[in-house]
């Protein structure tokens, strides 16, 4: 028969796990299986074994992650700002200098029609 796996959990002292095998009447084969005995000895106040991650946080814990979260939020905030701007003030320069291209259309298209005014007007000296 094989030995009990044992399983150290914390320190290497006397607080281990021991698995041992379970003697059940309706067992078949000759893979034996395992019971998971807790250790005798209780874990001191607020420690914990396991536990998921993020599950478990202090509120100094919280209120760090929530400042962490804030200033990434306000950075992105401030690079979209920033961007923008950027383009804002590219729309702008690119309405200016239409608007210049098109003044000057303008005026030349005022100059042509004087122009064509004067020759199709008829002249009365």
């Amino acid at each position: 028969m094989q030995k009990p796996i044992m399983a150290v959990t914390g320190d290497d002292t006397d607080k281990e796990t021991e698995l041992a095998p379970r003697h059940m009447a309706a067992a078949t084969g000759d893979m034996p299986t395992y019971q998971i005995r807790a250790p005798t000895t209780a874990l001191p106040q607020g420690v914990v074994m396991a536990a998921s991650p993020g599950s478990l946080h202090s509120p100094q814990q919280l209120a760090e992650e929530a400042t962490r979260k804030r200033e990434l939020r306000l950075m992105k905030n401030r690079e979209a700002a920033k961007e923008c701007r950027r383009r804002k003030k590219e729309y702008v320069k690119c309405l200016e200098s239409r608007v210049a291209v098109l003044e000057v259309q303008n005026k030349k298209l005022i100059e042509e029609l004087e122009t064509l005014k004067d020759i199709c007007s008829p002249k009365t000296d």
